[in-house]
């Protein structure tokens, strides 16, 4: 860990090492700046991020390439409808001298990348969400603590849904950010399919370690944010609400619920994160909207009238902004 002499020091070597990282991971990830972007500031936020996107479009290689740039451990949970909560969190066992003997789970890690979340029964999902929640786990009347900087990357398929368990509202709001994955353009493309037909091997470079990442986090709360981007991220908070005070009229007609305090504490820590990532040390508006619609997308719940015209959550948001 490097240990800098004050905190505007710090603060332009983190914007220096996030610009390295987004190049090393470039090497491996063609296209897709914006989600890992998004994936880097949920990271540094100490946050976790739900991942929608279709079979194939390297989601997978994406947070193992994460992992390797930022040396951490990395494991993969293929969620199955017959996962139980002990198959992700561990479980004790009988040892040859008779004594209980607690065995890890795949949880023990720092990033985890948690496969169709959606297809496994609600017992496993809540397991899960309460490692996110409380960075440890449960056993046998034992508390386990998580290694730190742990980080969860849930991912949904957004067609095949028969035989899921959609996660509740409630659950989802535990996710900071809920990123769309999309095909990637027709230049992307080829530079995809060229780069993985060859022989070609990538070699990544280990940008930072835990200690850092840990470093940067505490760095990241530490920075200060003007009154009006603070009332900014509140009032656009509240508007989503249909029976607050400063609602408008597209929320009334389309929303049956919006977002909670939740969504106002991670536009401030997001943003303060991406100011940095900038070279800035104080976040501002445009920060603010920047990452306002994968914070709030999953934390607004449309009604009967929204689905029957097809009233997409982001031009909802998109007009509150």
């Amino acid at each position: 860990m490097t240990v800098y002499s004050n905190d505007a020091e710090a603060a332009k070597a983190f914007s220096a090492k996030f610009q390295e990282l987004k190049n090393e991971i470039g090497k491996v990830i063609i296209g897709q700046d914006e989600v890992v972007n998004n994936l880097l500031i949920s990271i540094f936020s100490n946050g976790h991020s739900l991942l929608i996107g279709l079979p194939g479009l390297a989601k997978t290689l994406l947070v193992k390439t994460i992992s390797e740039v930022l040396d951490l451990n990395f494991n993969r949970i293929q969620f199955t409808p017959d996962l139980m909560p002990g198959d992700i969190t561990g479980f004790e066992i009988l040892d040859e001298n008779r004594n209980f003997r607690f065995v890890r789970g795949p949880l023990f890690a720092n990033i985890i990348l948690a496969d169709e979340i959606n297809r496994t029964p609600p017992k496993t999902q809540a397991a899960l969400l309460e490692a996110m929640q409380e960075k440890s786990i449960t056993a046998g009347g034992k508390l386990h603590k998580l290694d730190a900087p742990f980080f969860v990357l849930a991912t949904q398929n957004p067609i095949e849904q028969e035989g899921t368990y959609p996660l509740p509202e409630a659950q989802l709001d535990r996710f900071m950010f809920n990123l769309i994955l999309d095909y990637p353009s027709y230049l992307e493309e080829l530079e995809v399919i060229k780069s993985t037909t060859s022989g070609k091997q990538t070699e990544l470079q280990k940008i930072m370690h835990s200690a850092d990442i840990l470093q940067f986090q505490e760095l990241v709360r530490k920075v200060p944010v003007p009154d009006n981007v603070m009332e900014y991220a509140v009032k656009l908070v509240t508007k989503t609400r249909p029976g607050s005070e400063f609602t408008t009229q597209i929320v009334k007609d389309y929303i049956s619920y919006g977002a909670g305090p939740r969504a106002g504490q991670f536009l401030i820590l997001g943003a303060k994160c991406r100011a940095l990532s900038k070279g800035k040390f104080s976040p501002d508006i445009e920060d603010i909207k920047a990452i306002a619609i994968p914070v709030l997308r999953h934390r607004i719940i449309k009604n009967y009238k929204a689905e029957a015209e097809n009233m997409q959550v982001e031009t909802i948001i998109n007009s509150l902004l």
